[in-house]
C-alpha cells in the first residue's frame, strides 16, 4: 500500500502545472484563451475587458478571444439571466464606452451621472446577444434624455473612450405636458434618425415621470417590439438595421448635456434577459 501511494506521489509531481495568465492589471486571463502573445508592439493603450493599459498586440488578442467566447452558444438559452439585481456589488459584466458620464450602484439600482463636456456615454455589456426578451425598470430626470441600446456596436474600438457606440436605441424621456417619444426605437450613430417611421411617432404619456417605469424589449430577426407599463409603443421591422446590427451588446445611456447645467441622473434595477 504504501509503494502504490509513493507511486501516485511521484506521479502527481509529475504533472504540468497550469497558471492562468494575467493582464498588466494582475487581472486573470481565462484559462482557455491559452498564452498571451509573446512578441508586442511598445505602445500603450487601454485594454478591452477591464485588463487595465497594454500593447495594441495584446489588446487584439483580448478583443478576439471575448469575441470567440461571446459567439459561442450559451447554455442558458431560453431562460431568465439577471444582468443586474438591487443584490449586485458590482459592474464586473459591464464597461464603459463612448463618453466619461459615470455609473455606479447605489440603493439598489444602477446611477447614472452626467459629466459636463462629455457625449454620450454608455454602460455595456460586455456579451453580445442577438435575439432577446429584455426587462428593466428605469427613473430619469425630467431635463435628461436617455436610452438603452440594443444589438449595439463599437466604431473604432481602439479609439477614444473605447469606441463609438452604434446600433438601435429604444428611448427613455420624461412624458412632460404633452407626452413623448420614449419606447420609440432611434439609430444612435447610424446616421439614420428614428428607424420608428415618422408616422408612427406619436407623442405619448406611457411614461410616468419622477416614477420607475417598467420596459420590455423583444427583438427576434428583423422585428423589434417595445412596451413602457404594460402599454405597447413600438413595433419595426427594418431589415437593413438587422443586417448590420443583428447581434451587439447592451448599453445603458447618459446622454450629453454639453454646459447645460447639471448634473442630472438616470437609474436602472432590476435588468434581465432571455435568449430566444
Amino acid at each position: 500500500m504504501k509503494t502504490r501511494i509513493l507511486s501516485l506521489l511521484i506521479t502527481l509531481s509529475l504533472l504540468p502545472v497550469v497558471y492562468a495568465a494575467k493582464a498588466p492589471n494582475g487581472k486573470e486571463f481565462p484559462a482557455h484563451w491559452g498564452d498571451p502573445p509573446a512578441r508586442q508592439t511598445r505602445d500603450l493603450r487601454p485594454l478591452p475587458g477591464n485588463y487595465g493599459r497594454g500593447s495594441s498586440t495584446l489588446a487584439k488578442w483580448i478583443q478576439k478571444n471575448l469575441d470567440t467566447d461571446a459567439a459561442k452558444p450559451t447554455k442558458h438559452e431560453g431562460k431568465w439571466q439577471s444582468l443586474f439585481t438591487p443584490e449586485t456589488k458590482n459592474l464586473d459584466g459591464w464597461e464603459i464606452k463612448s463618453g466619461f458620464a459615470t455609473y455606479v450602484i447605489k440603493h439598489g439600482a444602477i446611477l447614472g451621472t452626467t459629466a459636463e463636456g462629455s457625449g454620450n456615454t454608455f454602460l455595456c455589456t460586455k456579451k453580445h446577444y442577438g435575439d432577446f426578451e429584455l426587462e428593466f425598470e428605469v427613473v430619469c430626470h425630467d431635463r435628461l434624455n436617455s436610452g438603452v441600446q440594443i444589438r449595439s456596436l463599437l466604431k473604432n474600438p481602439e479609439g477614444k473612450y473605447g469606441g463609438r457606440v452604434n446600433g438601435p436605441q429604444v428611448e427613455i424621456e420624461a412624458s412632460g405636458a404633452k407626452g413623448a417619444e420614449a419606447g420609440y426605437i432611434y439609430g444612435e450613430a447610424t446616421g439614420r434618425g428614428w428607424l420608428t417611421p415618422k408616422a408612427e411617432l406619436k407623442p405619448h404619456k406611457h411614461f410616468k415621470d419622477r416614477e420607475w417605469n417598467k420596459y420590455r424589449i423583444v427583438a427576434k430577426g428583423p422585428r423589434i417590439q417595445t412596451w413602457i407599463n404594460g402599454q405597447p409603443v413600438a413595433d419595426l421591422t427594418d431589415e437593413a438595421i438587422y443586417k448590420t446590427h443583428s447581434k451587439g451588446v447592451i448599453g445603458l445611456q447618459v446622454h450629453g448635456i454639453g454646459k447645460k447645467s447639471g448634473p442630472f441622473t438616470v437609474q436602472w434595477r432590476n435588468i434581465r434577459i432571455k435568449e430566444l
